[in-house]
């Protein structure tokens, strides 16, 4: 059996603990407050549930192939046209789409150090060459990807937010990178958390698409739609590269219930309103006592913040775990000093900041 070689040193995606795991490995009985996957700790919109209610008499049925209705509705959404939008099961589908389509063993992407975790995980699986760009002051160094970038680049990685430090890019250095980039390369601005950005200068990807720039704009229903169980995410894009991702991508690779639950979170404006105000009051709390904590939080404009502990972040983490609150270590990021916290309800937000405010004075 011969496996491919550059696939013999791969490492699984290292996911945060679920709730099921911390209580049965802790044999924890009280509450349990999980701050570690960006989730919406709102839940899903009332009327994707009754949608899901309705669907499930259908699970027999395979789901309307071209997932039409919900492909427009992203795209009026927009602004797009529908032949540009390409769903995936989750952003991360969509992601490897794209590698399938554009990548060739000996191309080379391009992605900050570091990022989502995922960009190499599919470069690794496409036999890509990975060049990683360390940030600068926490953000994405745009300048130092121009003078990356080389005659076999395919491919640049732009979270935006980023992972883990929750920076955006300012509209007019996103522009300005763009009329720089050479010919060929495709800019992926990953936008999984854009819900969340509440900076007026910050960029938006769909806007560069708009005007005929080579970028694929990525989003999700997992963050601020509460449908992560679900797996559905979505692309926007040029609509030829759209075009062969939909004529590559498996049949039916959305469920039927992800689709239809989809859609109607799509159009209750009320619940995404509900759940941006709570994050954004939710995160400036959390920036606040971390800082008065003699903590360092990363300015961020996602629905986690990261904070330097000034110290190793694992045994905190190991603490946190041990009273009931899931954060999420960042070792496997380059920041062994760092916790990301997601942004919770006020009372997990609270307990978050009087579990470390304890602990710390102890120490």
């Amino acid at each position: 059996m011969e496996i491919k070689p550059w696939l013999r040193e791969l490492s699984p995606y290292p996911p945060g603990k679920s709730l099921e795991e911390v209580r049965r490995e802790l044999g924890l009985t009280g509450p349990i407050y999980k701050l570690a996957s960006n989730e919406n700790p709102l839940g899903p919109s009332p009327r994707a549930l009754a949608a899901l209610k309705e669907a499930l008499s259908r699970v027999h049925q395979y789901p309307e192939a071209s997932y039409r209705r919900l492909r427009e509705a992203l795209a009026a959404r927009f602004g797009v046209l529908p032949e540009m939008v390409v769903l995936g099961n989750g952003s991360n589908e969509v992601l490897d789409l794209l590698f399938k389509a554009l990548v060739s063993p000996g191309d080379e992407v391009l992605m900050s150090e570091p990022s989502f975790l995922m960009y190499e995980k599919l470069a690794q699986t496409a036999g890509a060459r990975i060049t990683r760009i360390p940030l600068h002051k926490g953000r994405h160094h745009l300048a130092a990807f121009l003078k990356a970038s080389g005659p076999r680049t395919r491919m640049i990685f732009l979270d935006h937010p980023h992972n883990p430090t929750g920076s955006v890019l300012a509209a007019s250095e996103l522009k300005a990178f763009l009329e720089e980039l050479p010919s060929g390369v495709l800019v992926v601005i990953d936008e999984a958390y854009g819900e969340f950005v509440r900076d007026p200068e910050a960029a938006r990807g769909v806007e560069f698409l708009q005007a005929g720039y080579p970028v694929a704009v990525l989003r999700t229903f997992s963050k601020a739609y509460g449908l992560a169980g679900l797996r559905i995410g979505y692309g926007l894009m040029p609509e030829e590269l759209a075009r062969v991702l939909n004529a590559i991508r498996q049949p039916f690779n959305v469920n039927l219930l992800a689709a239809v639950a989809a859609e109607a979170a799509l159009a209750d404006e009320e619940h995404l309103q509900r759940t941006q105000e709570l994050t954004w009051e939710g995160r400036d709390f959390l920036l606040r006592e971390l800082s008065a904590l003699g903590l360092k939080p990363y300015p961020s404009q996602a629905n986690f913040v990261l904070v330097d502990c000034g110290r190793p972040a694992r045994p905190l983490y190991e603490a946190l775990l041990k009273r009931g609150l899931i954060v999420r270590p960042m070792e496997a990021y380059g920041f062994p000093e760092a916790l990301r916290i997601s942004v919770g309800l006020p009372e997990e937000n609270q307990a978050l900041v009087a579990a470390l405010r304890e602990m710390l004075e102890k120490a």
